[in-house]
């Protein structure tokens, strides 16, 4: 087995802007105004490698407003190489912390959707609170260890499956990885891969693309596991050229991509191309989120962690159903329904509900979430998922969650009223739990910077303070 011999410097670290186009130069300026200093990746636009780092890019106010993502920019290659467009719908099956995951959700823009799929409880609440920060509405998750009763067979032109592995590439910032998974340990792992390669193939659309990638050097868990993919399941290897500015190794498998973590400047990390070729008479399938694709009346059936809710295409819905639940047991009550849209209760007023793209704001009990379109092909099937958390109704009036940014305009228009800040040290003393002296304002109200939304905050007796409670 190929085990890493020395350890290597994975380099200065990467990151992601995540934001609208038109909102880059106000994140950049809230970085360069705070000493970091970062050039532009060549594989991707809207990731950015590290030059000055005055203080842990995690402390920074951008990635406190959630607002760029750092990522090792090896594990930014496998989305750019399955390289969904945009509108598609893809499937991550192994999701957790949501890097992957993200970065697909932006490469196939708001009219595109995502399925995160984390079976672990604890990794999948951490996908959960990364994507929620991120303000990324266009992915619903979901905690399945097999996904197959649930999502249509042939169903996805897009799958990438990033499964558990030794992590022998990582050793330059884990060198435990080494001792805890020794030659002899890993073949648990190796089934495991397997598995969920045999489970992705059947859920790939002819004619789609499924990409397989690890954080591995081993190669038993790599070229080895996708031969023997070749060998006994419907697909073939689609070769991969490498993304420009990534550093290759040579490799036994012509077409993968196994990348050299001494030239690359990131981890070592192995990927590879697989496609299901068509059958005699078969057609090429798969779904994709349409922004067109608007939903007919009755034509949900909403379910989503521990609640349920029934035909969102009516103004309110019941029904008595109540179902074991998979997610810690307990029953799941099927409750009352409701549309939520801008005007629908007080509070709702001059927030930009159509910026969250295809889908619905749906009311179940006193909690409303997003639920994107591309959730229609398996509604039914039992799949529990989760949206995106929009706020709260209490009351009577809308209080949306701090984080929810997207719903804000740009500051003063669209009716959009807040606090807008110049000084980053103003949005420091916030986020130290300091409130600021404001004027009147609505109790809640947007937070921005320059003309940049950053999410909502709390007004009252003239001063203002941020509380992530909604």
């Amino acid at each position: 087995m190929d085990r890493p011999g020395r350890r290597t410097s994975t380099g200065p670290r990467s990151f992601r802007l995540v934001c609208r186009d038109g909102e880059i130069p106000l994140v950049e300026d809230l970085l360069a105004v705070q000493g970091f200093r970062f050039a532009p990746e060549p594989f991707s636009p809207h990731c950015r490698r590290l030059a000055a780092e005055p203080f842990p890019l995690g402390a920074s106010l951008a990635a406190t407003f959630g607002l760029i993502y750092i990522q090792d920019r090896s594990s930014m290659l496998p989305p750019v190489c399955l390289d969904p467009p945009p509108a598609a719908s893809v499937l991550d099956m192994c999701a957790s912390p949501g890097g992957k995951t993200g970065f697909l959700a932006q490469l196939v823009g708001p009219a595109g959707f995502v399925l995160g799929n984390e079976p672990t409880p604890d990794r999948l609440s951490t996908l959960r609170r990364n994507l929620s920060r991120l303000n990324l509405v266009n992915v619903a998750t979901c905690g399945e260890t097999d996904l197959s009763p649930f999502l249509p067979q042939s169903g996805f032109r897009h799958i990438l499956l990033d499964p558990p592995c030794s992590g022998w590439g990582t050793a330059a910032k884990n060198p435990k990885v080494l001792t805890l998974w020794r030659e002899g340990k890993v073949a648990p792992l190796i089934s495991l891969q397997g598995t969920l390669l045999a489970t992705a193939a059947s859920l790939l659309a002819p004619g789609g693309r499924l990409l397989y990638s690890t954080c591995t050097t081993n190669p038993a868990e790599n070229e080895d596991q996708v031969r023997r993919a070749l060998d006994t399941l419907p697909l073939e290897l689609v070769p991969l050229t490498p993304p420009p500015g990534t550093a290759a190794e040579p490799t036994s498998l012509p077409g993968v991509l196994r990348v050299d973590p001494a030239l690359h400047g990131g981890q070592g990390f192995f990927l590879a191309c697989l496609t299901r070729p068509p059958q005699a008479g078969e057609e090429i399938g798969g779904f994709a989120a349409a922004a067109s694709d608007q939903p007919e009346a009755g034509g949900f059936d909403l379910s989503f962690g521990r609640r349920a809710g029934l035909r969102p295409g009516r103004e309110k819905g019941r029904g008595p159903d109540r179902r074991k639940g998979r997610e810690g047991g307990g029953p799941v009550d099927r409750e009352a329904f409701e549309v939520v849209a801008a005007g629908a209760f007080p509070g709702t007023e001059g927030l930009d509900f159509d910026a969250l793209g295809p889908g619905q704001a749906c009311r179940f009990g006193d909690r409303v979430y997003f639920i994107a379109q591309g959730v229609r092909p398996f509604l039914g099937s039992g799949l529990r998922y989760k949206g995106f958390f929009l706020g709260v109704v209490k009351g009577g009036a809308f209080r949306p969650n701090a984080r929810a940014r997207l719903l804000l305009g740009a500051a003063g228009a669209g009716g959009a009223s807040g606090l807008t800040l110049e000084n980053p040290a103003d949005l420091g003393d916030l986020l130290a739990g300091r409130s600021l002296s404001v004027g009147p304002l609505p109790k809640r109200c947007g937070l921005y910077y320059k003309e940049l939304p950053l999410g909502f905050i709390t007004c009252k007796g003239g001063r203002a303070l941020w509380s992530e409670r909604a």
